[in-house]
């Protein structure tokens, strides 16, 4: 009996492993990768350098009187950036402003007229626009850590200017050159294109173009282009 009752026990065991073998087997299957999406909203400090070219015409600074003379203008700037920003979507909406210190400049021989008639002064005048501010709305589409954007607003620009009497009339001569030498901030307004490339979760690098356009006195209209790249750190 105790015989029978082994080789039972055997034959069930025997069964049961050739039915395992027989069954598929099933492919282990990993848990899905869920990649994390980058988050734009925020606000942010940063900073900023870059290079800025146009025109000036100096002239304005001194009186209202002369009529437009303008010279090229180009140097460097650098400087800082805070904003803040919405993202709804692939929409991203925010405002930023930064302030540069800026050492765009040039210089050239001025023969100043007034209603197309030379009043008999030759200046060498210099140039210079020290600093550069915006306050603008940026308003992009983000493809994940990538955004691209237009901004536009209000800009402030300080500028000043020299000028040595060359010929004719000096510098100081009251009722005709009472003054050579002046600055001031200019009003004006902003517009541009970007790009921003988030690198770490609160980190991202940016590079944009502006046109500044800054009002002077009478009906002076000078402008700066400027291309920029800056790095920003967002809260």
């Amino acid at each position: 009996m105790k015989k029978l009752i082994i080789g039972a026990a055997i034959v069930a065991v025997s069964s049961a492993s050739a039915l395992a073998a027989d069954l598929p087997m099933q492919a282990y299957k990993s848990a899905p990768v869920v990649s994390q999406v980058y988050n734009w909203t925020g606000m942010y400090v940063g900073v900023n350098g870059g290079y800025g070219w146009g025109t000036q015409d100096p002239l304005t600074l001194f009186s209202n009187r002369f009529d437009r003379s303008s010279f090229g203008i180009s140097g460097g700037m650098f400087g800082g950036t805070i904003g803040a920003q919405i993202q709804q979507g692939y929409v991203v909406i925010g405002i930023e402003g930064d302030l540069d210190w800026a050492n765009i400049k040039g210089s050239a021989v001025s023969n100043p007229t007034i209603g197309g008639t030379p009043i008999g002064i030759g200046l060498n005048v210099a140039s210079n626009t020290s600093a550069v501010g915006t306050a603008r709305i940026r308003a992009g589409a983000a493809m994940n850590n990538w955004l691209f954007y237009a901004t536009g607003g209000a800009a402030f620009v300080k500028n000043s200017a020299n000028g040595t009497s060359i010929a004719g009339v000096a510098c100081g001569t009251l009722g005709v050159f009472p003054n050579c030498a002046a600055s001031g901030w200019r009003p004006g307004l902003a517009a541009g294109l970007g790009a921003e490339w988030g690198f770490a979760q609160n980190w991202s690098a940016k590079f944009e173009y502006l046109y500044i356009a800054s009002v002077g006195s009478g009906v002076s209209l000078d402008y700066i282009n400027t291309v920029r790249a800056g790095i920003n750190y967002r809260f």
